[in-house]
C-alpha cells in the first residue's frame, strides 16, 4: 500500500475550509449568535453585580431587590442559552458530520479503482471518521466560538477602559507577546499533530486487518505476533503524544504565568485605588471580573490553537482523498441484443509494477459464446476481467463490447451490460434479501426466488426466516458454498447480457456445480459467458478455451 504524499500550503487548506464552510453556514451562524449572546449576558451580569454591591454599600442609590431581580433574570437567560447551545451542537452537529461524511464517502466510491487499491482501508476509514469529525467541529463550533471570543475581548477591554484606561491598557499588553509565541507554537504543533494522526491511522489499519483475517491469524498461531505489532505502534503513538504534551504544557505554563501577573496587577492596582477612595467595592469587583473576561479569550486561544492545527491536518488528509483520480462519470451506455467482447493488441502493466501482465493480447469473445479462461497465477486472468469492467485501462490497444449496430470501449459507463460474480465470499452483513437487492433494488419476490433457484440456492427457502435470514460480516452463519450461491443469485438479478464468473463455483460440490452450470446455460442461452476457472466440469460446458501465458 502506498501512503498519501500530497502536501498543501496553509493558504490552500484555509481556502478549502472556507469553501466547505458554505454548506454549514446555518449551524455556524446559530452557534455564533449563541456565543455572542453568552458574552453579552456575562457583561450584563458584571454590570448587575457591580450595581448590587454599590447599592448594598450605599455607594449608589437604588432598590436592592430590583438589582437582585436583574441578577436572577440574567442567570436564567444564561442557563437557557447554555441549554440551547448544547442542543444545537448535539443535534445539528451529528447532521453536519453525516453530511460531510456522505460527501467524502461518495467521492471515494467514484474514485478510480486502481488508485483506491493503493490505499489502505484502515487509513481511509480513519480519515472518514476522525478527520471528518475534526473538520466539521472546527467549522460549526470552533470558528463561531472564536468570533464570540473576539467579541468578549473587545467588549471587556472597552468596558474596563471606560472605568480605568491605565489598567485596561496594562492588561492588553499581553497581546503582542501572545501573537509572537503562537506563531512558533502553530508551526511546531502542526508537525507533531500530523505525526500522531498518521500513527493513529496505522493502528486502525492493524486492527482492521487483524479482525478481518482473524481466522488466518488463529490458524497460523500468530495472535501474540499481531498483538506485539499493535503494541509497537501504540508505543510510538504514546511517545508522540508525550512529546506534544510536553511542548503544549510548557507553552501553556508560560502563558499562565503572564495571566497570573495580570491578575496580580489588577488586584494591587484596584486595592490601592480602593484605599484612597477613588473607586467603590463594586468597581473593584468589576475590575477583577473584567480582567478575567479579557484574559479568558487568551486562555481560549491556547485551547483553540491545537484544535485549529488538528483541523488543518484533518483538512489536508481529506483533501488528499478528494485528490484521488475519479472514474469516468456520465450516463450509462446500454447496448441491446447479443453482445460480444473484443480485445485488440492490449498491453497492460499495473501502476508501479515491474512486470507487464498482458502483451499484444487480442481475442474475440463472440456474442453468445461461452469461454473458459485458464492460466497460471499472474497470467492476467483477473486483469482481463478488470479491463472488461472498466476498472483499469490498457496502456495500449483497445477492449470494447459490441453488438450488430455499434461498439463501445469498456469503461465504468458500460458496466450496466455486465453481470459479474467475483472470487470468494462477497456477502454483506444484513439479511439474504438485502444482499440480493444489491443486484437489483427493484426486483420483486418472484424475481428473487427465480434467481435463487437458478443459482441452486433453494436451501434459502428451508431456513426459518427464508430470505429474511440475517448474515454476519462476510456471510457469517453460512457455508462458503451457500454464500457463493447467494452471490451468484445476486449477480443474476442484473440485466446485463455478458456474464463474468471468477472462480464462481470453487466452493461447490460436483453435483451442485453441474446443476448450476446447466441452469446458467438454460437461463443465459443468448448471453456471452466468461469463466475464470480450473474446474473440469466448467470446461466441459464451455464452447471455447482461452489459455493465458505468464510473461
Amino acid at each position: 500500500m502506498r501512503d498519501f504524499k500530497i502536501s498543501y500550503k496553509t493558504w490552500a487548506l484555509l481556502k478549502w475550509l472556507w469553501h466547505t464552510a458554505r454548506s454549514y453556514r446555518m449551524q455556524a451562524g446559530i452557534n455564533a449568535i449563541l456565543g455572542c449572546s453568552s458574552v453579552f449576558l456575562d457583561f450584563a451580569f458584571i454590570w448587575a453585580t457591580k450595581m448590587a454591591i454599590d447599592i448594598a454599600t450605599q455607594k449608589q442609590s437604588g432598590n436592592l431587590s430590583t438589582a437582585a431581580y436583574f441578577l436572577v433574570g440574567i442567570m436564567l437567560l444564561q442557563i437557557l442559552v447554555g441549554f440551547t447551545n448544547r442542543w444545537v451542537r448535539a443535534i445539528l452537529g451529528v447532521r453536519a458530520q453525516n453530511k460531510m461524511q456522505q460527501r467524502i464517502f461518495g467521492q471515494l466510491l467514484n474514485s478510480d479503482w486502481s488508485s483506491l487499491e493503493q490505499k489502505h482501508t484502515g487509513d481511509m476509514l480513519n480519515r472518514l471518521e476522525r478527520d471528518v469529525s475534526d473538520v466539521v467541529s472546527v467549522i460549526t463550533e470552533t470558528l463561531p466560538s472564536m468570533l464570540a471570543v473576539c467579541v468578549r475581548l473587545v467588549g471587556a477591554f472597552l468596558f474596563l477602559y471606560s472605568m480605568d484606561s491605565f489598567l485596561a491598557c496594562a492588561v492588553i499588553l499581553i497581546l503582542p507577546f501572545f501573537i509572537l509565541l503562537s506563531k512558533a507554537y502553530v508551526r511546531k504543533m502542526r508537525g507533531l499533530t500530523r505525526g500522531i494522526r498518521n500513527t493513529d491511522s496505522q493502528i486502525q489499519s492493524v486492527l482492521q486487518e487483524t479482525l478481518q483475517h482473524k481466522m488466518v491469524i488463529k490458524t497460523l498461531e500468530q495472535t501474540g505476533f499481531m498483538a506485539g505489532r499493535l503494541d509497537g505502534i501504540q508505543q510510538s503513538l504514546r511517545q508522540q503524544v508525550k512529546q506534544r504534551t510536553v511542548f503544549s504544557s510548557f507553552s501553556a505554563t508560560m502563558l499562565n504565568i503572564g495571566f497570573g501577573s495580570c491578575y496580580l496587577i489588577a488586584f494591587l492596582w484596584g486595592s490601592s485605588r480602593l484605599m484612597d477612595g477613588s473607586i467603590t467595592y463594586g468597581v473593584m469587583m468589576a475590575f477583577i471580573q473584567l480582567v478575567g473576561q479579557i484574559q479568558s479569550p487568551f486562555r481560549d486561544m491556547t485551547r483553540f490553537i491545537p484544535v485549529l492545527i488538528g483541523s488543518l491536518t484533518a483538512t489536508e488528509r481529506l483533501m488528499e482523498l478528494e485528490a484521488l483520480p475519479k472514474e469516468e462519470q456520465g450516463e450509462s451506455i446500454h447496448l441491446d441484443g447479443n453482445l460480444g467482447i473484443r480485445a485488440e493488441q492490449i498491453r497492460f502493466t499495473y501502476p508501479g509494477g515491474h512486470r507487464t501482465i498482458l502483451t499484444d493480447f487480442s481475442h474475440d469473445f463472440a456474442p453468445g459464446s461461452s469461454t473458459a479462461i485458464l492460466g497460471e497465477t499472474g497470467a492476467g486472468k483477473t486483469t482481463l476481467i478488470r479491463l472488461v469492467l472498466g476498472l483499469v485501462r490498457p496502456e495500449q490497444g483497445r477492449i470494447y463490447i459490441y453488438n450488430k449496430e455499434k461498439e463501445v470501449t469498456c469503461s465504468p459507463l458500460t458496466r450496466c451490460n455486465i453481470v459479474y460474480v467475483p472470487q470468494g465470499n462477497t456477502l454483506f452483513s444484513g439479511t439474504i434479501r438485502d444482499n440480493l437487492l444489491l443486484g437489483n433494488p427493484h426486483a420483486g419476490e418472484e424475481e428473487l426466488k427465480e434467481a435463487l433457484h437458478t443459482a441452486c440456492a433453494d436451501f434459502v427457502f428451508e431456513l426459518p426466516d427464508g430470505m429474511d435470514t440475517r448474515c454476519h460480516e462476510m456471510g457469517g452463519g453460512l457455508s462458503e458454498g451457500q454464500a457463493q450461491r447467494i452471490a451468484i443469485a445476486r449477480a443474476l438479478l442484473r440485466k446485463g447480457n455478458i456474464l463474468l464468473l471468477d472462480e464462481a463455483t470453487s466452493a461447490l460440490d460436483a453435483a451442485t456445480e453441474k446443476q448450476l452450470l446447466l441452469n446458467l446455460q438454460n437461463k443465459a442461452q443468448d448471453k456471452t459467458l466468461l469463466f475464470i476457472t480450473h474446474r473440469p466440469e466448467v470446461l466441459s460446458h464451455c464452447s471455447q478455451v482461452l489459455r493465458l501465458q505468464r510473461h
